[in-house]
């Protein structure tokens, strides 16, 4: 087989750079996911076919039909089922109330998907908090605990997760890493808390006053959902290789190969068809995010291909033998890149390690390097605004209701190096 050159990986980097940079210089014009398709296949299509030219053709079609179409199905489905959810009301936004606010969502992140779980509970958050005038730290350690590190239990909470399930990590397997989950999640809460109750002392008496005597009940509407969001975990959880092997069989039929893909499906025709149009409106509703998503992650999928096979070939000269340096390379790469193709990239990388005897594996990977990958690629991911897709939707949702949020340099300054990275460090002393 054809060796991959190193040059052929620069479509990857453009692309990734792209993502991260295009937001900061050309907002306006990035805007456009007209423009964003004309960006991706520009890089896709000469991508796709150098790779046939040089006999890895194969290589292609097997990312993108394999890990690129299961990925978008399964978050194409979280998207509409939670977006089928709306939580309104307002009560009185003292910390214990946006400790538990933060809590909830911190929870929910792993079993709705970070993305929906950040859609849900975003916009409650804020209506909380608007007679509140120091909110800014509020949305942010939103963005850590619900856009990102409460993510980490089960594939469905975060891009990367799931890319490492179809790889083999078994779907329960994710719960090994509570222990980290749980520790970086409780001391975020609590500093949070500390946070907010020495702010909410500096807050006008008149706003404390009037936050605690406008209130409206919490309310909860497109409840089916919870059905079909039961049914999304059922179906991630039961139809996969390991329950039905003919899936693992690339000679199946192509109803059996994409079972479970199907059933995602009809679930979310399901949603759309039983969610009341109005809880949809209310909920601000777009068909373009999952857009920007879909058209994005073709060119990650495409583009990184190459990326894979170079990394796999030189992976013992690249001298990461560590759980450790496998967690911060990935949680380095995950603030600035994207976080799934970034836990990719490493997972190949572990692959192409010698393996000592004895040792135990996951998904044909060091059990330990696979934690460290998982950890980094969820948790750093907070690090900036660019690191996760909701982000950059919180913060724009925030800045719609009137919060003046930090830059996205000082959003680092202000928040995730000083409060973040110490956290992250001292969880890798303890656990890695």
């Amino acid at each position: 087989m054809q060796q991959v050159e190193l040059w052929m990986l620069i479509p990857f980097a453009i692309m990734l750079l792209t993502i991260a940079v295009a937001p900061l210089i050309a907002e306006h014009w990035w805007e456009e996911n007209r423009n964003k398709l004309i960006f991706t296949l520009a890089l896709s299509i000469p991508t796709a076919i150098l790779l046939c030219m040089v006999g890895l053709g194969s290589n292609v079609m097997h990312q993108l039909l394999y890990d690129y179409v299961p990925f978008i199905v399964l978050l194409l489905a979280l998207f509409v089922v939670t977006g089928g959810i709306r939580i309104s009301g307002d009560i009185a936004a003292t910390p214990g109330i946006n400790t538990g606010v933060l809590a909830l969502g911190w929870l929910l992140a792993s079993f709705m998907g970070t993305t929906g779980a950040a859609m849900l509970m975003i916009r409650p958050l804020l209506q909380i908090n608007q007679q509140r005038q120091h909110r800014a730290h509020t949305v942010l350690f939103f963005i850590a605990l619900v856009a990102n590190c409460g993510g980490l239990l089960t594939p469905l909470g975060d891009p990367p997760l799931f890319l490492l399930y179809l790889r083999g990590a078994d779907f329960h397997w994710f719960m090994e890493v509570a222990p980290q989950w749980a520790f970086v999640g409780g001391l975020l809460l609590a500093t949070y808390f500390v946070w907010d109750s020495y702010l909410i002392r500096h807050e006008p008496t008149d706003m404390r006053k009037r936050d605690l005597e406008e209130h409206e009940p919490i309310r909860v509407t497109g409840c089916i959902n919870f059905l079909w969001l039961a049914a999304i975990i059922a179906a991630v959880i039961f139809l996969n290789r390991a329950y039905i092997p003919a899936m693992g069989d690339h000679h199946a039929p192509i109803y059996v190969q994409f079972l479970r893909e199907i059933v995602l499906l009809v679930i979310i025709g399901l949603s759309m068809w039983t969610t009341a149009q109005a809880v949809r409106k209310a909920n601000h509703f777009s068909w373009d995010p999952i857009a920007e998503v879909a058209i994005l992650f073709v060119g990650i999928f495409t583009t990184m291909t190459p990326a894979l096979l170079y990394l796999s070939e030189h992976a013992p000269a690249l001298g990461m033998t560590e759980p450790w340096q496998f967690y911060y390379a990935t949680g380095v790469l995950s603030s600035f890149l994207d976080n799934a193709p970034t836990a990719v990239a490493f997972y190949t990388v572990a692959t192409g390690l010698p393996i000592a005897e004895g040792t135990p594996l996951i998904a044909g990977i060091p059990e330990l390097l696979l934690k460290a990958i998982a950890l980094g690629s969820v948790f750093f991911g907070a690090m900036t605004y660019i690191g996760n897709g909701p982000n950059f939707m919180v913060k724009a949702i925030a800045e719609s209701e009137g919060v003046k949020m930090p830059s996205f340099f000082g959003y680092m300054v202000r928040f995730s190096l000083i409060v973040l990275l110490p956290i992250y460090i001292l969880t890798q002393l303890i656990f890695l």
